[in-house]
């Protein structure tokens, strides 16, 4: 049976003025509900612009609890415009304990349970590691009154053993809300590469689950004017074929909206069984960081 509903993906530029990411968010999120999105996915960390550049204890003070103002932010957005909403959060779980999390959002703004990212990258201006406490969480699927739905992070997205962890618990849409851009010294001879090496292992992901892949990502450039980081946006939608039913911009805030239907999964699985034929029986190596 098909069943049909319509994603928006909020690509937006992001600000340390929280109030500046917070009005655009609002905006975004208005003119998703105004185009009929049921489901919308915000960026990674999109209350401020994104500060992992740099190792600045100064910088914890942008992390908030949970409930705080990102998510009575998100609570509100969803009960007005009856959405069901990805977010996403710098959370500050006690003194000395942060995490990168996501949580869902249901149409009367009610917050299902966290997911705290599980991979944490430590790379030239993506200093996570500084900021972050590994999730605790385990990988999680979240029902909502539209689709079950798998919420990933970022450096999560490279990782097939997360999508498939995560679509095992049920996920029919796997979110991936996202901070990635080119180093712009880089961009000249990598970033044609990387984008697509970005675009390609989450298509992978849907194909390799009969699934819905979601990523959004901000856009902008942030950091020092002469380094930085330039986000390349092109957030997009794939269908369990690896089909991209739709891709945003790399420079323009806008709601890249598609339009689903979860019966394709199991039609998809049907004829591309991967999930029958795993062997289950033989995969004690995945355990073991290399070799035996």
């Amino acid at each position: 049976m098909s069943r049909h509903i319509r994603l928006g993906l909020i690509q937006m530029s992001c600000s340390r003025d929280r109030d500046t990411s917070f009005a655009t968010a609002s905006r975004l999120l208005e003119q998703a509900a105004e185009q009929g999105v049921q489901i919308a996915i915000m960026p990674e960390l999109f209350a401020s612009d994104y500060f992992c550049q740099t190792e600045d204890t100064a910088l914890f003070d942008i992390a908030e609890p949970i409930p705080g103002p990102t998510t009575e932010l998100l609570a509100a957005c969803a009960a007005r415009h009856k959405l069901v909403i990805v977010g996403s959060v710098f959370e500050r779980r006690t003194a000395g304990i942060y995490h990168n999390t996501s949580m869902v959002f249901d149409e009367q703004g009610g917050m299902s349970e966290l997911y705290r990212k599980m991979h944490i990258p430590d790379d030239p201006l993506f200093l996570e590691k500084y900021y972050f406490t590994p999730g605790d969480t385990g990988f999680k699927a979240h029902q909502t009154s539209h689709a079950r739905l798998g919420t990933l992070i970022c450096w999560d997205q490279w990782y097939p053993e997360a999508a498939r962890l995560t679509a095992l618990q049920g996920a029919e849409i796997l979110c991936y809300p996202t901070a990635i851009g080119w180093h712009p010294a880089e961009k000249a001879e990598y970033g044609e590469a990387q984008a697509g090496m970005w675009e390609t292992i989450q298509r992978s992901h849907a194909i390799a689950n009969g699934c819905f892949v979601a990523a959004v990502n901000r856009i902008g450039h942030e950091g020092a004017a002469d380094g930085g980081i330039e986000f390349w946006g092109s957030s997009f939608v794939a269908d369990p074929y690896g089909r991209v039913l739709a891709k945003g911009s790399v420079d323009r805030e806008e709601v890249v909206i598609a339009e689903v239907d979860l019966g394709l999964i199991e039609r998809t699985r049907q004829n591309w069984p991967f999930f029958r034929d795993r062997r289950i029986d033989a995969y004690q190596g995945l355990l073991n960081r290399f070799g035996r």
